[in-house]
């Protein structure tokens, strides 16, 4: 079975599906493409407001095929840059993505897959599902972001722990660190990342994209310049209709209508 991203829609939310079952959906080359793509023609779709990421079956991903980067060691080393310059790309779609990004995963989320899950805005976990990364463990250093995302958001020793020993961690274990936002039974990843995304999809897409912008700006930026920023989005997100929609909404007591 070749290795694919799978898309669909549920109501405004897109769910993007990485789908290779045979090797737990590890990524390559060809997923990264199309990860980028997806993502792209989603920023300009006024239908789709959230997306998804997932995993077929019983897993979210496995990360990196071990077998082909084993492969890649007898081509020149542009090669592997040139791949891992792909998955980086398709990070930064989902970083800099307008629209909320929600992971939902299952079963074992490991090296690449655990940084592209961190790259999400979002982190919905099954409680059997089990996260490492795993790159130290097979002497390789980390890509996709993962070092940048722990340490940023783990104390150092935390950060080190699992970059270093490349420890699995469960997902309750990373709701107490703060990286997953909201546990399930197993199996019920995906219906509550859809629920999440019904709740996300209800607000003004507009503002949603000020606070992902804002919240990304926020660690690079003095006070001083973040306040600045605060001002231009607010003032701006005043004068869109969505602002007058918003206020009239709450004033008169009834659910607001947000396009």
């Amino acid at each position: 079975m070749t290795a694919c991203l799978k898309s669909h829609s549920v109501g405004a939310t897109l769910v993007l599906t990485i789908s290779n079952p045979e090797h737990r959906n590890a990524l390559g080359p060809e997923m990264y493409a199309a990860g980028v793509e997806a993502i792209n023609a989603a920023d300009s779709n006024p239908e789709v407001r959230s997306v998804v990421l997932t995993g077929e079956g019983a897993h979210f991903c496995a990360g990196g095929n071990l077998q082909r980067l084993l492969g890649n060691r007898q081509q020149p080393p542009q090669v592997q840059a040139d791949s891992i310059e792909g998955l980086h790309s398709w990070i930064e779609a989902v970083r800099s993505f307008s629209k909320p990004v929600v992971a939902a995963v299952e079963g074992a989320c490991a090296g690449a897959g655990f940084s592209l899950a961190l790259a999400s805005d979002f982190l919905v976990a099954a409680n059997n599902s089990v996260f490492v990364m795993a790159y130290a463990n097979v002497a390789l250093s980390p890509d996709g972001g993962g070092s940048w995302s722990l340490a940023r958001n783990l104390p150092r020793a935390t950060a080190l722990q699992l970059l270093m020993l490349g420890e699995r961690i469960g997902a309750e274990r990373l709701q107490q660190l703060g990286l997953v936002n909201r546990v399930t039974p197993a199996g019920a990843a995906l219906d509550e990342a859809l629920a999440l995304c019904e709740q996300l999809n209800a607000k003004a897409p507009n503002t949603l994209t000020s606070i992902k912008e804002l919240v990304n700006a926020a660690p690079e930026q003095t006070l001083s310049q973040h306040l600045r920023d605060e001002r231009d989005h607010f003032v701006r997100n005043l004068h869109h209709a969505n602002g007058g929609e918003g206020i009239a909404a709450f004033l008169e007591k009834r659910p607001a209508r947000y396009r």
